[in-house]
């Protein structure tokens, strides 16, 4: 992720909630800071690093980085979702059909396709919620979406 998109995700959430600011543990010395926040929620994302991990990079225990992990994920869905997570509308739809139809692929709306990753550092307690039967190791879905307007 280029420094700016992170720098302007971090700058939002540290707006939408007081979890990312730096703030006073009660020996009145400086907690984490909002880049090592977002920094290991963001690390955990892109190398299934698990939490327990985070330690010795970061200097983040286990609990803190999974909670680092879901308020993350909370405060991208509240600021983003309504802007980037929306239904499309009729027009929307009529436009995309429209592309579909123009690059040889009528009633197309889009193009996606998913593939399972191999998660190699799954924490164990999680293993059998993202373990398939037909894979036998646990995996996560990359969905990869495409249209040519966006």
């Amino acid at each position: 992720m280029r420094r700016p998109l992170f720098l302007k995700i971090v700058e939002a959430l540290v707006m939408w909630n007081k979890y990312f600011t730096l703030r006073m543990d009660a020996l009145n010395r400086p907690g984490l800071s909002p880049l090592k926040k977002c920094t290991a929620a963001i690390r955990q994302f892109r190398s299934g690093t698990p939490a327990d991990q985070l330690d010795e990079y970061l200097k983040i225990g286990e609990i803190t980085g999974v909670e680092c992990l879901k308020m993350f994920v909370k405060g991208v869905i509240e600021v983003y979702g309504e802007q980037y997570l929306q239904r499309p509308t009729v027009q929307d739809v009529e436009c995309l059909v429209q592309i579909g139809g123009r690059c040889g692929f009528p009633g197309m709306l889009g193009s996606n396709d998913c593939m399972h990753w191999h998660w190699e550092k799954c924490p164990v307690a999680w293993k059998g919620m993202y373990t398939r039967g037909d894979h036998g190791v646990p995996t996560i879905i990359l969905e990869a979406v495409a249209s040519q307007d966006r």
